[in-house]
């Protein structure tokens, strides 16, 4: 949002649509996040964010994991037969300026282990958390900057 002249009463918020912009294109983001962790593409997870990106999963929120290798390096991690469901709502974008923005988010995460035959067994109980995410524009587009990841459980 930008200051703009009303009047000679005083100035009111715009939404410019530059902003507009920056605010569905973060929110995508997050969006991106949720669908590639469930399907397991991590490559391409890993790739949203910057090259120096701090990372802080709500499973372990007091762990910063630095760098976009290390974030990569630590989704690699997850165990193989582990099936997660993320539902992610109440995105809120903020723009700081031209190349940075800020947000939040709800989650939601359904998580089971995947049963011997392949299929989907019960999820276990669902776990509701928040993000607070850093973005910053880079050469390649908007990238998260830092993510922090807390569960209200």
């Amino acid at each position: 949002m930008r200051y703009s002249p009303r009047s000679a009463n005083g100035w009111r918020w715009v939404m410019t649509m530059h902003d507009e912009s920056i605010r569905r294109t973060c929110a995508d983001l997050v969006s991106h996040y949720a669908y590639l962790n469930d399907e397991r593409r991590f490559e391409e997870l890993a790739a949203l964010f910057t090259d120096d990106a701090v990372l802080y999963r709500p499973s372990a929120p007091g762990q910063a994991i630095r760098g976009r290798e290390a974030i990569l390096a630590s989704f690699r991690k997850r165990a193989p037969d582990t099936m997660t469901f993320h539902v992610c709502s109440d995105i809120l974008i903020d723009v700081l300026d031209a190349d940075r923005a800020q947000g939040r988010s709800r989650i939601l995460l359904l998580s089971a282990p995947r049963a011997s035959d392949g299929t989907a067994p019960p999820a276990a109980t669902p776990m509701p958390g928040v993000f607070k995410d850093l973005f910053a524009l880079t050469e390649d587009g908007w990238k998260f900057a830092e993510r922090r990841g807390s569960f209200w459980i």
